[in-house]
């Protein structure tokens, strides 16, 4: 087989970026190692940027999310058992950000794709990136106990973090940054009414709480809890009871409780490779970066990298220019650590570190006093949570 991009990847980034590559007239296949049922039976993020929702435009996916999704123009932070909003909206001059699961968005693209009649194999086993130090990179997968090879311009590692292409870059040219938290969030998603309109970050003396959602029927709500903790540990009882414990009463009194439809344990990393470009082969999304999802920004980040690399990749095909898959890498970091440093942040801020001592909680209410009552730091945290433009610092 001959493409012009080989996608290793069929989530939220790989089908993004396949589905702007046809906008463009170039030709993409995308390997996935999983089936397409288990691709959306994964429980992922909700939050989207303005320019996450402007690439779904782009895309032509778009509809289905903007009757769908909810638009958020604040969030709640909750601190000594007091709520108090973050206005984005007017703290960024009408920015906003919207609510829809990564499983509607994943959906959306697959059947799009689908529609389209656009390759992507599922269920590829063994694959393998060739020579993408050179200028005719090669992909091999074994499918039906055979083995084919795709013969490619360029390969975009969107395999996530586990996947193939970052491992098959030479140590010799890759630097790994990563920070491992002390915990992690256990989530659950029910079928149950949001307990308030827009999301609530709480930080409790018995540790972080977030409630979010999916749609004005589904809830996703997640609470600290230590890494030794198992999820077969937490009966549904159990996690009401405690995420009750971590809220206020007006949020006790809306919160509707119902059995789970999945728990989960996520452990929380901060992680960044440099580069995220080796001759031929790209990495783009959680291949290249992992941030805690505090701030909400890991489906983000992988859309933006997929709107940088298909910017070079167009560029490259129409005007024979390869300035932007020069600078891809460059570009892309840059913004890469400006979210990596609002996660991390916003990490810091908002839960129990148990081995820090009293000194860190008074940090922390110190760093939220200010926050609360300063414009110029609620202005900060509305607008890297909206998400900070494309073209910020380039």
């Amino acid at each position: 087989m001959r493409t012009q991009v080989a996608i290793i990847g069929a989530g939220p980034s790989g089908l993004l970026l396949g589905q702007l590559l046809h906008k463009s007239g170039i030709d993409a296949i995308i390997l996935e190692r999983q089936t397409g049922d288990y691709v959306l039976s994964r429980i992922r993020a909700g939050v989207l940027e303005q320019v996450c929702i402007d690439l779904m435009d782009e895309a032509g996916v778009g509809k289905r999310m903007h009757e769908e999704g909810l638009i958020h123009g604040g969030f709640d932070l909750l601190v000594d058992g007091q709520r108090h909003r973050i206005d984005m909206n007017k703290l960024t001059g009408g920015q906003n950000v919207m609510v829809y699961g990564q499983t509607e968005l994943t959906r959306d693209l697959m059947e799009a794709r689908e529609a389209q009649g656009l390759p992507t194999v599922y269920s590829a086993d063994n694959v393998q990136v060739h020579d993408f130090d050179t200028d005719k990179p090669r992909v091999t997968y074994e499918k039906d106990g055979q083995t084919h090879t795709i013969e490619c311009d360029f390969i975009a590692g969107c395999d996530g973090f586990h996947g193939v292409c970052r491992k098959s870059a030479p140590r010799s040219a890759i630097k790994e940054y990563e920070k491992v938290y002390p915990f992690g969030w256990l989530g659950m998603l029910s079928d149950t009414p949001p307990v308030h309109h827009e999301l609530i970050y709480a930080n409790s003396p018995r540790g972080f709480a977030l409630c979010s959602q999916r749609s004005l029927t589904r809830s996703r709500y997640y609470v600290q809890v230590p890494l030794t903790d198992k999820v077969e540990e937490w009966s549904d009882d159990a996690f009401w009871n405690e995420l009750r414990l971590r809220l206020d009463d007006e949020a006790n009194e809306q919160l509707v409780t119902g059995p789970s439809i999945e728990k989960s344990i996520a452990p929380l990393r901060s992680f960044v490779t440099e580069p995220l470009r080796f001759g031929r082969m790209f990495l783009a999304g959680d291949a290249g970066h992992i941030v805690p999802p505090t701030g909400a920004k890991g489906l983000n980040l992988a859309a933006t990298d997929v709107k940088y690399l298909h910017n070079a990749l167009k560029e490259f095909y129409e005007e024979k220019s390869e300035a932007g898959i020069d600078r891809y890498s460059e570009i892309a970091l840059k913004r890469i650590w400006r979210a990596e440093r609002f996660s991390w942040w916003f990490t810091q801020l908002m839960h129990k570190f148990p081995d820090d001592g009293e000194i860190v909680s008074k940090f922390q209410r110190a760093e939220i006093d200010y926050l609360l009552n300063s414009e110029s730091g609620q202005k900060t945290i509305a607008e890297n949570y909206v998400g900070l433009p494309l073209d910020f610092g380039q």
